[in-house]
């Protein structure tokens, strides 16, 4: 079958999650290079909540959201062989649209899934497996015995950051919340849980660093957060921005990072990474084979597509673990 229309996730002006609306919407004809997807999870992401709030704007509104899903081939475009109906496949990045039980993707864009792979673990993968790809592939190469901060790291992107970086032989400290945050991370790898409430991460980072500090910081935190992690990397060691969350970033004057210092600090952009096809499946081909050789992706919660608000509500309050995932 293929349907010509499909319930999708929209909203209508820019601001918070209840402007999120479930809409049935009228599907095109099929572009020859294009492939029918019939989404079985959808992955909920921090960026989906930037471009609801228009942070990072939408090319026009009304505007669907989400930016991973994971489904089925249910009609592919003429010019389309190296797809079939029937095949699972996966995919990140932009355009958005993944809210919704059926989208059009260009067939490049969709990455086959090997029968070791579930839907549920590609959906709450590919964008964080191809972040950590960027970050650690790109930004900055880490080595066996480097040292490396995780903020978030009971989060989804935390777990693949830190079970990633525990795979090319780092040591991996990480911020959480909670206890149980602290133990579900720890049980993914992490060498040692900082609970940010309670103690000084920069100060923690100094003792399990011996003085010196981390190599690379990741911080999708933002505000605050990250100018205190720049005090936590070691001189010639790097700060990668990766996120928002805790509010807007102020300005960071150049001098302030060296030359006593002498660290860096960068603001990859992973849409960017993967505008480029090649890279894109490239890091869509590393997540894979991290899945294979047994990184774990830890569901915390799903949803119904009709309880997207509920989702956006519960990640941005910091009650999520995991992936949090909307099955249409």
């Amino acid at each position: 079958m293929n349907p010509s229309s499909a319930q999708q996730v929209r909203i209508h002006a820019y601001g918070d999650a209840s402007l999120l609306q479930l809409e049935t919407i009228a599907l095109p004809p099929l572009a020859p290079n294009e492939v029918r997807v019939r989404n079985l999870a959808s992955g909920v992401n921090f960026a989906d909540i930037y471009h609801r709030t228009g942070l990072y704007p939408l090319p026009s509104l009304p505007g669907a959201l989400g930016i991973e899903g994971a489904g089925i081939v249910e009609a592919v475009g003429a010019d389309v062989h190296s797809l079939s109906v029937g095949q699972r496949v996966a995919y990140a990045g932009l355009p958005a649209g993944s809210y919704a039980t059926y989208r059009d993707l260009p067939a490049g864009r969709l990455i086959a899934l090997p029968d070791t792979v579930s839907v549920e673990t590609a959906a709450g993968a590919m964008l964080r497996g191809m972040t950590a790809h960027m970050l650690f592939g790109y930004v900055r190469q880490i080595a066996a015995g480097d040292t490396v901060l995780v903020h978030a790291a009971a989060g989804g992107l935390g777990l693949v950051l830190t079970q990633w970086a525990k795979s090319l032989g780092a040591r991996v400290i990480g911020t959480v919340g909670n206890r149980a945050k602290a133990e579900l991370a720890l049980a993914h790898g992490l060498d040692r849980a900082v609970l940010y409430r309670e103690e000084d991460f920069v100060a923690a980072v100094k003792d399990f660093t011996e003085g010196v500090g981390v190599a690379f910081a990741i911080d999708g935190i933002g505000g605050d957060t990250l100018l205190r992690t720049l005090d936590a990397v070691r001189p010639y060691g790097m700060v990668a921005s990766i996120g928002q969350v805790a509010g807007a970033i102020a300005p960071i004057d150049p001098m302030s990072l060296g030359p006593a210092r002498s660290i860096a600090l960068a603001r990859p952009g992973v849409f960017r990474f993967m505008s480029d096809l090649e890279r894109y499946r490239e890091g869509a081909a590393a997540t894979l084979a991290q899945l294979e050789a047994g990184l774990r992706i830890t569901v915390g919660k799903e949803l119904p597509l009709s309880a997207a608000t509920e989702a956006h509500r519960l990640l941005e309050a910091g009650e999520t673990v995991g992936s949090l995932l909307l099955r249409p």
